[in-house]
């Protein structure tokens, strides 16, 4: 049996009523929330100048991407979390600060966030397998887990035929992610002067394209002008493609592999809380959370349902 129309209002009237009552006077719930403790490394070397990402459709640097992603994790991570930040350049990786608490510290952790930039590094070499494991020295000293954010683009390159140094550290004692940023495909890397204004791209002959710190390849006997003591590498200059660069990511998944770090491409995973939930050290909290909202939309619902509802009736054409 339908309920005539007034009996209807008088139920939805107590309803929203007793909710109102509700929301007055329903106390702070306590729950347990998940936290994190992290310390977010960014590459600044010059490779992270390429604008090989792109934001709204508009092309961006790596490093400009590597920054958004942060802001955005910064806002997205729950309170009581803590976020330290730090650079990597040369081959050691320079903490800016310890992680502070990020409701708290959340605007000057952004600003300093929007004030990374490139002219930071202190040497023009990229030696990120080094860099990785000097972070994971901080990170173990702060007891958090890390974030790095890198191309992998070693320079000069690692030598061929040569494995991975081996990782020092203990595996497990620092958990978190390698984050390569960087388009798959190889391009230009854009060129600076000496007072930061862009001059162009890096040639062949601006960087080194084969690293002559281990041992020469197995076919340097047959390279032009090879001796074996005073040319071991041949006379030649070397040819390569290193003034080009994209995202190493099989480089950093070696290296995630030594280090027991996780390793994922920006470019596919944008959402860099949901890259950490699964892959660093949640730290459980209890808060007092404020219900009261919850109720009080409900019988806000409830009253525009009910005012609403006639005005919308009576504005609808009648079905013959």
């Amino acid at each position: 049996m339908r309920l005539p129309l007034d009996d209807a209002r008088f139920w939805a009237l107590l309803a929203a009523l007793l909710l109102t009552c509700l929301a007055i006077a329903l106390p702070r719930v306590t729950l347990t929330r998940n936290v994190y403790d992290l310390v977010a490394i960014v590459d600044v070397t010059g490779s992270m100048n390429t604008r090989d990402m792109t934001d709204a459709g508009q092309p961006e640097s790596r490093l400009d991407a590597s920054k958004a992603a942060l802001e955005n994790l910064l806002a997205q991570l729950p309170c009581q979390s803590r976020l330290g930040l730090g650079i990597f350049t040369e081959r050691r990786s320079f903490l800016l600060f310890n992680p502070v608490e990020v409701c708290d510290n959340f605007a000057p952790i952004e600003t300093a966030i929007q004030n990374l930039d490139w002219r930071m590094a202190w040497e023009g070499d990229s030696m990120v397998t080094k860099g990785v494991y000097h972070a994971m020295t901080i990170a173990e000293d702060l007891k958090a887990d890390l974030l790095f954010l890198t191309d992998g683009h070693e320079a000069p390159p690692e030598p061929r035929g040569v494995p991975l140094p081996d990782f020092e550290g203990t595996l497990g004692k620092v958990k978190g992610v390698l984050i390569g940023v960087g388009g798959k495909d190889k391009v230009p890397m854009p060129k600076y002067d000496d007072d930061g204004n862009e001059i162009g791209s890096y040639g062949p002959m601006d960087v080194p394209q084969e690293n002559h710190s281990g041992p020469p390849p197995p076919d340097a006997h047959l390279r032009p002008g090879y001796h074996p003591k005073w040319a071991p590498f041949g006379s030649d200059a070397p040819q390569g493609d290193e003034h080009l660069s994209s995202v190493r990511s099989e480089h950093l998944a070696a290296v995630g592999a030594k280090t027991g770090l996780a390793h994922v491409d920006l470019i596919d995973n944008p959402n860099l809380l949901e890259t950490i939930a699964g892959s660093a050290r949640a730290r459980p909290v209890e808060v007092a959370v404020d219900v009261r909202p919850v109720p009080a939309a409900l019988a806000l619902a409830l009253l525009v349902a009910l005012y609403a509802a006639p005005a919308f009736l009576r504005g609808t054409p009648s079905k013959l």
